[in-house]
């Protein structure tokens, strides 16, 4: 190597390798930032930063399943039915690469039942029937690997809900294009698993809001309204706690 090659690749490293350190550097601070802005339920900037990562970093797990479970909450808020769809989609298909990088984890197992489940809240009978045989699988599995996940006891207790009160088109089509739906599905199983998710995260509004109306159907009108007192005294955290608040004490009312 001449003594011209040389200078040159030192000039190249000299003004290279600085860049590449903080280039580096950023990545870190923007990991560091999405995740602080994720556990202060700043959620739509937490998911402009998660993308960002995976941008840079594409099996970047934390950023797959955070991501993910980010679109379904944030898709939760829309009104219109199309963009639900195009952000649960997103949540699914970021849910796949979680699973793909980590099956062995609870969260990529989390994150999609949580997708598919809210996907299927907006879909026809037979796209929720089908769905809701998927979502059971995934949060079984999910506690395979976790069974103190608050949030998979909070979506096997909603399953548990939406299965035993399924319309009579929703069983008809369960059980003639899929055999029936696995498990035996019921309000009583359904409280108890939010309980349990209760138990594990008490700060979650979401959780005593679902306990309280599981009551509801079940005609323990006196139990949803201690739940529900509950719920309005605690700190609201997220942007959707105001709202369940408001629908606690709604809830409230109507039952005294």
């Amino acid at each position: 190597m001449s003594v011209l090659e040389k200078s040159i690749i030192a000039t190249f490293a000299f003004f290279v390798f600085p860049f590449l350190l903080f280039a580096q550097q950023d990545l870190v601070d923007q990991k560091q930032r999405a995740d602080s802005l994720y556990e202060s339920f700043e959620e739509k900037e937490a998911l402009e930063l998660y993308r960002d990562i995976l941008e840079e970093e594409p099996e970047n797990y934390k950023a797959l399943w955070r991501a993910s479970f980010l679109y379904s909450r944030i898709g939760n808020r829309f009104n219109d039915e199309g963009d639900q769809k195009e952000y649960f989609n997103r949540g699914i298909d970021l849910a796949e690469r979680a699973l793909e990088v980590d099956s062995t984890d609870a969260q990529s197992h989390f994150v999609m039942a949580v997708a598919m489940g809210r996907k299927a809240l907006i879909s026809g009978a037979r796209e929720r029937v089908a769905a809701s045989r998927a979502i059971k699988k995934y949060a079984d599995k999910a506690l395979e690997y976790d069974e103190n996940h608050a949030g998979v006891w909070h979506v096997l207790g909603r399953w548990h809900f939406k299965v035993a009160n399924l319309s009579w088109v929703e069983r008809a089509a369960a059980n003639t294009l899929f055999g029936g739906i696995p498990g035996d599905a019921s309000n009583q199983k359904a409280a108890d698993a939010i309980q349990k998710a209760i138990d594990f995260n008490d700060n979650n509004i979401l959780y005593y809001y679902d306990l309280a109306k599981v009551y509801e159907e079940m005609g323990h009108d006196q139990q949803a309204i201690s739940v529900c007192e509950n719920a309005v005294e605690l700190e609201s955290r997220t942007p959707d706690d105001p709202m369940l608040k408001e629908q606690c004490r709604k809830l409230i009312f109507d039952l005294q």
